[in-house]
């Protein structure tokens, strides 16, 4: 009879007293072994890992994330590794860990559910974070599990806070300067120059990120799981860049690849709302009946957790209240 697999759940951590006892505390339950590795933390972030019970280890940063995460996976030396971020926490599905622990190698795609500061909007990614024996990380930041394994989607959800503003700050600059990086090595690499254009966006540089976004549209292959996000996100950007036209004929190049999408439907609805804005002579007879039909899309479509970026609501409760509000403006306009 074989011996049970082994799982450990795998952390890199610098400074991350705020919230490591959360996650740690989260997982426990469902894996075998936390190790985790810290970088350099100057607070008790090794204090209360160890106080959670796991096996802390110490790396000076590489300026690499996936130097850091395969000395880390050396270190767990596990049959399984149920890769986190200290700012994230188990939330559901941990009871499924070792059932699917026990079948073949592959590897495991989680939902991550992303918290904003609006405190409502919550986007959703699936991230390969469960990996067997033998895989490895490449590029230095948002870095990439290089594997020929299939990458299978898990019911396991975990929350995420570190996009909020107060805990992403600190981290803009070396993310940006980690990207550049790779980027002058593999300037043909569409997921780069997609992340990029992401970082450029958090920081509010828009015609930087419509540039990269651009590239990464021409770049990225249909079947990349990030090309969902991609489309809606270079969508609104372009729109906040004022390059309406633009954004108006990227969504309907796009629109034939995305017919059950709400996301991009809901992101169409607002770009037809600033248009309706910037041209008020068409707003009533043109713009804003065709808003309305694109949140009508939303709600006709219904939600699809399954897509990358994808945010909660955008099937129902947003697109609903979108159309509440410009039906009440165009019922007082025809007044």
């Amino acid at each position: 009879m074989s011996p049970p697999v082994s799982i450990a759940a795998t952390l890199i951590v610098r400074n991350e007293a705020r919230c490591l006892a959360r996650c740690l505390e989260s997982v426990a339950p469902w894996v075998d072994r936390l190790v985790v590795l810290d970088t350099g933390s100057t607070d008790d972030t090794m204090a209360i890992a160890q106080a959670a019970g796991a096996e802390v280890h110490r790396l000076p940063w590489p300026d690499s994330f996936s130097i850091a995460r395969n000395h880390l996976l050396d270190l767990a030396d596990s049959d399984w590794a149920l890769m986190l971020d200290a700012d994230e926490w188990l939330v559901a599905g941990g009871e499924i860990l070792r059932e699917w622990c026990d079948g073949p190698a592959r590897l495991g795609r989680v939902c991550i559910h992303n918290q904003h500061d609006d405190g409502e909007t919550a986007t959703r990614s699936w991230i390969t974070r469960l990996i067997p024996r033998g895989a490895r990380y490449e590029g230095r930041v948002h870095e990439q599990v290089a594997s020929p394994l299939p990458r299978i989607p898990l019911p396991v959800h975990i929350a995420h806070d570190g996009y909020l503003a107060a805990q992403i700050v600190p981290k803009r600059n070396r993310n940006h300067i980690l990207l550049l990086r790779d980027l002058a090595e593999q300037p043909d690499d569409p997921y780069l120059h997609y992340q990029i254009g992401r970082d450029a966006r958090m920081r509010d540089d828009v015609d930087t990120a419509c540039a990269h976004f651009a590239q990464a549209l021409a770049l990225t292959p249909a079947e990349a799981n990030w090309r969902h996000e991609l489309v809606v996100t270079a969508i609104t950007t372009l729109s906040k860049a004022g390059r309406l036209d633009e954004a108006l004929a990227l969504a309907d190049g796009q629109m034939p690849h995305w017919p059950t999408s709400p996301d991009f439907f809901f992101v169409l609805g607002d770009l037809l709302l600033d248009r309706a804005m910037a041209d008020p002579a068409k707003a009533i007879p043109h713009w804003l009946p065709l808003a309305e039909g694109a949140w009508q899309r939303c709600l006709a479509i219904g939600e699809r957790p399954e897509l990358e970026g994808s945010v909660a609501g955008r099937g129902s409760h947003l697109a609903q209240h979108n159309l509440d509000v410009i039906r009440s403006q165009l019922a007082m306009l025809s007044a």
